[in-house]
């Protein structure tokens, strides 16, 4: 793992949970959850702690993507250090309104920074190149999914890029079954094991599709089966969940590849804005 950022080391850690088991789930949550964890703690203290073996701890930081237990503890020990981790708070029943606001507010910044930390820049413009170029854009999204393609589809279709959103999912296969090489789909799940949008996303590639899916986990089914992944990340909590922040996260990736869009045809972009907007001035003025 390149733990050259820290901020990047929770995100990282987050995005294989789904890959481990419910004891290994136990073993990392007692691990992360130490805030004295220094780069002297040694494996067996943390073995014992969790009682399980060392070989166990060595196996749980390898499935995590670390060479081993010390580098492991090397990234966590930077990690806790950074800014990042230090703005995500838990949410109380008893906080004050003020607290809600801060924990609710900080909790969108560390989503915000740790997914900049991950973000996979020629990913992203894989991205762009394949929606700029694109004779269809059709996105697919279920729930608040749904949601964010509603978005960057409006953003969009003010730089002259139509897009269709699809969130029912015989509609998304009907799509993805008429799609043709010079075609995108663009699929919106946090979990990244959605099933009515995973169907979708292996028939619109098996039609000959360009797929781009934005998820909170890397190695997801849905993560698998596109051709480009654009990873958000959130730290969850009971109250919030992780898909509040991670929407934010989301909307801004889509926000940065709107920009990196617009920039390739910055002259057709700024025509079709004024378009647009003098469309829609027109209209308020009656």
């Amino acid at each position: 793992m390149n733990i050259e950022d820290p901020r990047a080391i929770g995100a990282q850690i987050r995005m294989r949970l789904p890959q481990l088991t419910p004891l290994e789930l136990r073993v990392v949550d007692a691990i992360t959850a130490r805030k004295d964890l220094t780069e002297a703690t040694p494996l067996k203290e943390i073995a014992q702690q969790s009682s399980v073996s060392e070989a166990m701890i060595v196996k749980i930081a390898k499935k995590l993507g670390f060479t081993g237990f010390r580098e492991m503890r090397i990234g966590l020990v930077e990690y806790n250090q950074s800014d990042a981790a230090n703005l995500y708070r838990e949410i109380s029943p008893d906080d004050s309104s003020a607290s809600v606001i801060q924990k609710v507010f900080h909790t969108s910044m560390q989503a915000l920074e740790e997914t900049i930390a991950i973000l996979d820049v020629e990913a992203f413009d894989r991205a762009a190149d394949i929606l700029h170029r694109a004779t269809h854009r059709d996105f697919y999204g279920i729930g608040g999914s749904a949601q964010i393609a509603r978005d960057v589809a409006h953003k969009f279709l003010r730089i002259g890029l139509r897009a269709a959103i699809y969130d029912d999912s015989h509609m998304m296969l009907m799509s993805a079954s008429i799609l043709k090489p010079d075609d995108a789909v663009v699929v919106f799940s946090h979990s990244g094991t959605t099933t009515a949008v995973l169907e979708a996303t292996k028939l619109a590639r098996k039609s000959g599709a360009r797929t781009i899916a934005v998820t909170n986990y890397s190695d997801s089914p849905i993560a698998e089966a596109a051709d480009v992944v654009l990873c958000s990340t959130a730290q969850g909590s009971p109250l919030l969940g992780e898909n509040a922040a991670a929407r934010i996260a989301q909307l801004n990736i889509l926000d940065a590849l709107f920009v990196a869009i617009a920039q390739r045809d910055f002259a057709a972009a700024e025509r079709n804005l004024n378009k647009t907007m003098k469309a829609v001035s027109a209209k308020r003025e009656k």
